[in-house]
Order: structure tokens, then C-alpha cells, then sequence
């Protein structure tokens, strides 16, 4: 059972991984589930927009693409995160871009525990649900 954290076409990983994991089995486990494998894989939005097309047949950028491999309570999946995107969309919301790095990275796990955001009604709870795990986070690194 093990998260890892990867890159492709950038520079470094942008968290603090011990503490980016801990916060991440305790959001899992509010909603009954456990991680399994989860890789993380930051990118640019080169990558992002290969894999996009590739295996959504979509033709546009985005932060964030979850595969979901989860069998039964135990969450597995690989995490695509677009660095670029990321900094984009803070810089477009007024966020810190660690904030909204938390919020994509959160996200993905928040899919692989069932909670989806493309139906009506399903944005707004995805929202609560990451901001709820946001505090999560910044009551545990005392923010």
C-alpha cells in the first residue's frame, strides 16, 4: 500500500510527501475506504493534453485526470496533475498556487472514494468535499 509521488517534464514534486500521504489516508478514510497504490504523476500540460486525447479522446487542457483501478473499500489509481494548468487556474481564482495544488490533489482521491462532479447538483459536492478536506489539511500542518 503505497502512494508515490512522480514527474514527467518537470522539474520536482511540489509537496511535502509524508505529510501530503497522511493527509491523504485520513480523507480516504472518512469515507470508509483505504489507499492502495495511488501514483501521483505532475506534469506539464503537454503531457496532460497526450493523455487527455489519448485515453478521453478529449482536445483541451486540464489540471486534473484520475484513473480509477479501486477494487472494493481500498482506493488505487494513477493521478495526472498539469502543473501549468494548476498555476493557471490560481493565478485565474486569486488562490495560492499551493492551495490549489491541495484542491486537484484532493480531488483525485475524492473521485476514487466516489464522489463525482459532471452531474447537476454533483460540482457543488465535490466542492464541500474538498473544502472540507482542505481544513483537514491545514488543521493537521496547524494553518
Amino acid at each position: 500500500m503505497a502512494v508515490t509521488y512522480q514527474t514527467y517534464g518537470v522539474k520536482s514534486v511540489p509537496v511535502k510527501r509524508r505529510e501530503t500521504t497522511a493527509w491523504l489516508r485520513s480523507v480516504a478514510a472518512r469515507y470508509g475506504k483505504k489507499i492502495g497504490e495511488l501514483a501521483y504523476i505532475f506534469c506539464d500540460d503537454d503531457k496532460i493534453m497526450e493523455v487527455n486525447k489519448e485515453y478521453l479522446n478529449h482536445d483541451y487542457y486540464t489540471d486534473v485526470i484520475t484513473f480509477d483501478y479501486t477494487e472494493g473499500d481500498v482506493i488505487s489509481g494513477d493521478v495526472f496533475i498539469s502543473l501549468d494548468t494548476v498555476r493557471t487556474n490560481a493565478e485565474k481564482y486569486g488562490a495560492a498556487f499551493d492551495d490549489e495544488l491541495h484542491r486537484v490533489i484532493v480531488h483525485g482521491v475524492l473521485h476514487l472514494c466516489g464522489i463525482n462532479d459532471k452531474g447537476p447538483g454533483e460540482r457543488e459536492l465535490m466542492e464541500k468535499a474538498e473544502n472540507e478536506a482542505l481544513a483537514l489539511l491545514a488543521a493537521g500542518s496547524g494553518k
